[in-house]
């Protein structure tokens, strides 16, 4: 069965779409990281490295249902002819743990991309239509931007179907999903990367994307990532919003770490 965080009148379910290990070491995935860091992160998150040392990925998407809406975080590395079949465990199951869940694809009326990797837009399309027919699908103004600029693999996989068929919502900056849910811009690991923040009662839950992809950056969350476009604009956001999360003593929902809820004390 699926997991689930439930806050206030808000659930929010992670969605596994496969695992599989990292494609180069994590030492080169982090290399400020010391020794010290790994050993925290290791108690942190033992899920996350293998027997021989390497760095096991999740992939994981989110679901929040509140109210009457039903929103998706993220689409996973997709079916095996998306782009992240060059380097991730294609094909996904997100269909398939989105039956688990409860949930219909056809229910879903928002999609929200964080960013522009290709193991986060795997099922946004199918066939070269959107995955999920009655959805909008959200994304930065400067995200897809840097999507053209740099010639992503994005662009003709998901861009290119989604603004044919009138889906694609292009957002500058926070964005009201609704009460006590909202979209926040969270630049740094892509020119516009965004999170999701939900805001119920005493509850915080933070929908991080890939604004830290691993324990280390939790345990040390000035360590850069190798894959981050802006490794400093990347460092000072996850600091700046890691210490505020901190200090509501939110929860995270993580997509790469062996948990999916993270609770910061």
């Amino acid at each position: 069965m699926p997991l689930q965080y439930q806050a206030g009148e808000a659930t929010i379910i992670a969605l596994s779409d496969g695992e599989g290990p990292f494609f180069e070491p994590r030492t080169k995935a982090f290399p400020t990281a010391t020794p010290d860091d790994w050993r925290k992160a290791d108690e942190a998150d033992a899920a996350s490295v293998t027997a021989g040392g390497d760095w096991l990925l999740r992939f994981r998407c989110f679901a929040i249902r509140l109210g009457n809406r039903t929103v998706l975080v993220d689409a996973g590395i997709g079916p095996a002819d998306s782009p992240a079949a060059s380097w991730a465990p294609v094909p996904g199951r997100l269909p398939a743990a989105l039956d688990e869940a409860g949930i219909r694809a056809d229910e879903i009326d928002t999609v929200v991309l964080t960013h522009l990797h290709t193991d986060h837009i795997g099922w946004a399309v199918a066939a070269g239509a959107p995955f999920f027919r009655n959805a909008r699908y959200l994304m930065q103004q400067t995200e897809i931007k840097a999507i053209e600029e740099y010639e992503a693999p994005a662009g003709p996989y998901a861009l290119e179907p989604l603004r044919a068929a009138g889906q694609l919502d292009a957002i500058d900056g926070e964005h009201r999903l609704a009460p006590g849910l909202r979209v926040i811009h969270t630049p740094g690991h892509t020119p516009g990367h965004q999170s999701v923040l939900l805001e119920t009662g005493d509850e915080t839950v933070l929908v991080t994307g890939d604004l830290l992809v691993h324990a280390v950056q939790l345990v040390a969350p000035e360590t850069a990532y190798t894959h981050e476009m802006d490794p400093e604009l990347a460092r000072a956001t996850r600091v700046a919003l890691l210490r505020e999360a901190r200090e509501k003593g939110a929860t995270l929902a993580v997509p790469h770490l062996g948990d999916p809820f993270v609770k910061l004390r």
